[in-house]
């Protein structure tokens, strides 16, 4: 039997590129590699969820509790990908219950907090994949789930990115190897200003690669008022390109306010690059003490330290590699397809 998946997010998402989207794209192609899956991207406005076994949401915000409810009303299993954030702890949870409760009071529960629309993807759901085991604490923990309902299933990373090498970044852009390398989306969250400040009269080039919305206009012309910041707007992720820029870097640096499991920090190690990231973050490092020094982002001196210390001692590219060789999007494909059956078996007949 061929399971038919229906793979959703919020509606926009497409509209641009960035860690989300990327995962959803590569989960689904290697769904599809494995015989008894059928995974697709469907469209609310045309496709119906009844056309399908189960239904796969990424992300618990921007209203996706909508499509779980839609979902169980037609008594589909769900498995959600809910992206929480290492801020939600068991305090900001028990603040966050109260707070719920007294604005829908207030509203006569007109009005519908961030942490209810959470709650109830979780709690609705059949299956949680988390991303990693800081995400599945801030899942049990925030939102009161219980462990055994959560599965950790972290990303993967593209072969091209072990097979990376500088010469087609250098050769294109004129630009020495061993500059500081920042991959993301140019915004106020992914904090790129604070890495140009750190950087400020080191003599060390910083590059960065990603979209800008019209929104960060002018957070971008401020990052460009730095004569050491390069713009190189953005990358399909398939380019050659982005994979040769992780491999030309000297450091990779991701100093973003916080995030999930951020893949540009797994895809420069990949590529064979050290890291500097925020401290905010829900991945595992516990074995890459060497390779990934974690800053807060807020501090300055801290990310120009970080960087330092990895200029000053410089990690084989070897190394690097080795530390997320076993993250491959096939593994995450046989994970999900194994977490699938499960809720698939338990549903209600």
């Amino acid at each position: 039997m061929t399971m038919r998946i229906a793979i959703l997010s919020y509606p926009m998402l497409f509209q641009r590129q960035g860690g989300l989207q990327i995962q959803i794209k590569e989960t689904i192609a290697a769904l599809n590699q494995l015989d008894n899956i059928q995974a697709e991207l469907i469209n609310p406005l045309q496709d119906q969820l009844d056309d399908y076994d189960l239904v796969h949401v990424f992300s618990a915000i921007n209203g996706n509790y909508r499509i779980v409810e839609a979902a169980k009303d037609v008594g589909k299993p769900v498995v959600i990908s809910p992206l929480v954030r290492p801020d939600w702890t068991r305090f900001t949870g028990m603040r966050e219950r109260f707070l719920d409760r007294l604005v829908g009071k207030l509203t006569g529960w007109h009005i519908q907090t961030t942490y209810r629309e959470i709650d109830y993807c979780l709690h609705a759901s059949d299956g949680i994949v988390a991303l990693g085991e800081i995400e599945k604490n801030s899942i049990t923990e925030a939102f009161t789930i219980a462990p055994e309902k959560v599965s950790v299933v972290p990303n993967g990373i593209p072969r091209r990115f072990f097979e990376a090498t500088p010469d087609l970044f250098t050769e294109k852009y004129s630009i020495a190897p061993g500059f500081i390398l920042c991959v993301a989306a140019i915004n106020r969250h992914k904090n790129q200003l604070a890495l140009a400040e750190a950087l400020k009269d080191t003599g060390l080039k910083m590059v960065l690669i990603g979209s800008c919305l019209e929104s960060s206009k002018d957070y971008l012309a401020r990052l460009l008022a730095y004569p050491h910041v390069d713009y190189l707007g953005s990358l399909a992720y398939d380019d050659p390109l982005l994979a040769s820029a992780y491999a030309a870097a000297g450091v990779f640096c991701l100093p973003s306010l916080s995030e999930v499991m951020p893949l540009s920090v797994l895809e420069a190690l990949a590529a064979g690059t050290a890291t500097v990231m925020t401290k905010n973050h829900c991945m595992d490092v516990s074995m890459m003490q060497s390779i990934v020094r974690e800053i807060d982002p807020n501090d300055q001196a801290a990310i120009r330290q970080g960087i330092y210390s990895i200029l000053v001692n410089p990690i084989a590219p070897e190394i690097c590699r080795a530390s997320v060789v076993a993250l491959s999007w096939d593994s995450v494909a046989s994970d999900l397809a194994a977490i699938y059956g499960q809720v698939f078996s338990k549903r209600p007949t």
